[in-house]
């Protein structure tokens, strides 16, 4: 493995990792994720909570399954790339339109946009060129 390998094996086990512990406190304690990360965003939903806490649990699994099978990375991180792009696609678009604040957009950085920028980013290099990444 190579030192571009080694370096997006990290940061897969560690978004990863991250998706996988965020996706199981919103699937088991959706009330009190909500109250600690998503107060400011409007009326609780705990059955919605628990929706996005799926999808962050899968795209979890997804590059964790990633990191450990180089050769499935492509696909698999495109998968998570789906969700966690899009998710971050409609924090922005609510905040231009303004539904949220453009100060939410910063609050979000280190949580949902730098964690779908670099999927992405990797999705599509592992795609492109697959031996790189491995």
């Amino acid at each position: 493995m190579n030192g571009n390998g080694r370096t997006a094996t990290a940061i897969l086990w560690v978004l990863g990792v991250g998706a996988c512990i965020n996706g199981v406190w919103m699937l088991l304690d959706a009330a009190r994720w909500f109250g600690l990360i998503a107060a400011s965003t409007g009326a609780s939903n705990v059955h919605l909570v628990r929706d996005v806490g799926a999808a962050y649990l899968t795209s979890g699994v997804a590059l964790v399954w990633a990191a450990r099978r180089p050769a499935l990375r492509g696909p698999l991180t495109a998968v998570a790339a789906v969700f966690l792009g899009l998710h971050a696609l409609t924090h922005v678009l609510e905040a231009a339109s303004g539904v949220t604040s453009l100060g939410h957009l910063l609050e979000d950085l280190p949580g949902v946009h730098l964690p779908a920028l670099l999927v992405c980013w990797l999705a599509v290099a592992s795609l492109l060129r697959p031996t790189e990444l491995h």
